[in-house]
């Protein structure tokens, strides 16, 4: 998706920022029956560097819910997804905001042109919303492309939500609300390192929420003499096999059995095989071998010869090679259309360009239609950020925030967290995650404080209409759960 010079429609030179006046609209809807009344302030968040200026604005678009009472006591959440590079819109309009996107029920684009809906699933009934673009995404910049340039990293970026999130809070008289955060892919990355960044300023979470979580870039990861992705990736290849029809009979029954079964492989047999290199015997080999072609509907020879080790692209590519097909990334249950089967990797992820036609013309109408927003700036889905994300201390290795997610729990006792991964994510897969979870080092008191949920989909599990309905209400348990007295 190309997109203009940024020089054309954002300063980028000294020029001073001007702080603007949010847009204020009132809306309501119907849900089961009942009227749900809302107010949506719309605008861009002035940040300040020590001398009082502006040096960055960051948009957002807040949610709250009018005639509930005190706002200072109603639980808060502030949103965001990941990339890094990527605004708030998917997790906005695909899950929590009052107004969706229409896909199909699978999650598949209809035929433009695109409109929302009520969103009968809102998480606006149980918490005020607060979407947060961070610098260089959807209407959010900086002054210069130096201050630009320090917040595109970890620590810059934890940093500038950070004081985003305080300034919400003071001008809004936000301080003594329930607060949470939800953050989706890069976004949980985001979101463990707020957590023990604000408890470290005295601002403490009543629960974080991650959706298809990235914690531990290890995991994830396929760099030579790194077997980890290839064991942790194994049950979403069997997963994703299963849900295409390349599995046996005795393995297409039923799906949580199956994944049951791969993951004692994975970090059994087939965990030790890769540990033993080139030790592996020729026995061994062909034993792991046929297990692996067994989970993943993979030919004999394809996996020999990539010495028993699967990357992603590959399998994406691989799996329907034989129909002239692809799987997607974000979401393996969906199908693409290369134009040659013969090569290695797949062109595109049909799960994002199924996605961000619909969710891109959506946003942009909704902003300016129903909230008033008028700006001329590119709403920067992605290619918003000119510059390599800086990794900070672990370079382009393996960054790692799990550690901060365990010394904000352990500061923090009260501090739940909820993490939500789809079977069919092959981006962030749900077994990766619980391996990050299973070695944070946490206290055995605490451990109860960490939940876990699985939703027949991917990434954006909510765009498959059944688990948008499944994560709704886990999510509201959770938070009037962890709402305080």
């Amino acid at each position: 998706m190309s997109e203009p010079n940024e020089k054309q429609e954002s300063p980028t030179d000294a020029a001073p920022l001007t702080e603007e006046s949010p847009v204020v609209t009132d809306h309501s809807m119907q849900i089961a029956g009942r009227k749900l009344e809302y107010t949506v302030t719309a605008g861009r968040m002035p940040l300040r560097d020590a001398k009082g200026e502006i040096e960055a604005q960051m948009f957002y678009m807040a949610y709250t819910k009018s005639g509930d009472g005190d706002p200072a006591q109603r639980p808060l959440m502030f949103s965001f997804n990941g990339g890094p590079g990527s605004p708030s819109l998917w997790l906005h309009f695909g899950a929590l905001g009052p107004k969706k996107v229409h896909l199909l029920e699978d999650g598949q684009m209809p035929a433009p042109p695109y409109r929302l809906v009520d969103n009968p699933h809102t998480w606006l009934e149980h918490t005020d919303l607060v979407f947060i673009d961070p610098v260089g995404t959807g209407y959010s910049r900086a002054r210069t492309p130096e201050i630009s340039e320090r917040m595109w990293g970890v620590q810059g970026d934890i940093e500038s939500v950070a004081e985003f999130i305080r300034m919400y809070l003071a001008r809004n008289m936000r301080w003594t609300s329930p607060l949470f955060i939800v953050g989706e892919s890069y976004g949980t990355t985001r979101a463990a390192g707020l957590s023990s960044y604000l408890v470290d300023r005295g601002i403490a979470m009543n629960g974080i929420v991650l959706v298809s979580s990235i914690l531990n870039f290890q995991t994830a990861r396929f760099f030579k003499g790194n077997d980890l992705p290839y064991v942790l990736f194994l049950p979403t290849y069997t997963a994703t096999a299963f849900y295409h029809g390349k599995l046996d009979k005795r393995l297409s029954q039923d799906l949580k059995s199956t994944l049951k079964a791969v993951e004692a492989f994975a970090m059994g047999e087939y965990s030790e095989a890769l540990a033993k290199g080139d030790r592996l015997t020729d026995r061994e080999r062909s034993r792991v071998r046929a297990k692996l072609c067994q989970f993943t509907g993979l030919k004999r020879e394809f996996v020999e010869n990539r010495e028993l080790r699967i990357e992603i692209h590959s399998f994406c590519k691989e799996l329907l090679r034989d129909r002239k097909r692809t799987v997607g990334r974000l979401d393996s249950r969906f199908i693409g259309i290369d134009e040659l089967a013969a090569r290695e990797k797949p062109e595109h992820d049909p799960s994002m360009s199924a996605i961000m036609p619909p969710f891109t013309s959506t946003a942009n109408q909704y902003m300016r239609q129903e909230l008033r927003y008028e700006s001329d700036l590119i709403y920067h889905v992605f290619k918003g950020i000119e510059k390599p994300w800086n990794w900070g201390s672990a370079g382009e290795g393996y960054p790692d925030t799990s550690e901060s997610l365990r010394s904000a729990m352990s500061r923090n006792p009260y501090m739940k967290v909820y993490v939500a991964s789809g079977y069919y994510d092959l981006a962030t897969p749900y077994f990766a995650t619980e391996y990050t979870l299973s070695h944070m080092g946490l206290d055995p008191s605490l451990r109860a404080n960490i939940a876990t949920g699985e939703y027949e989909a991917g990434h954006m599990m909510y765009i498959h209409s059944p688990c948008l309905e499944q994560l709704k209400g886990d999510i509201g348990r959770f938070i009037e759960s962890n709402s305080g007295a």
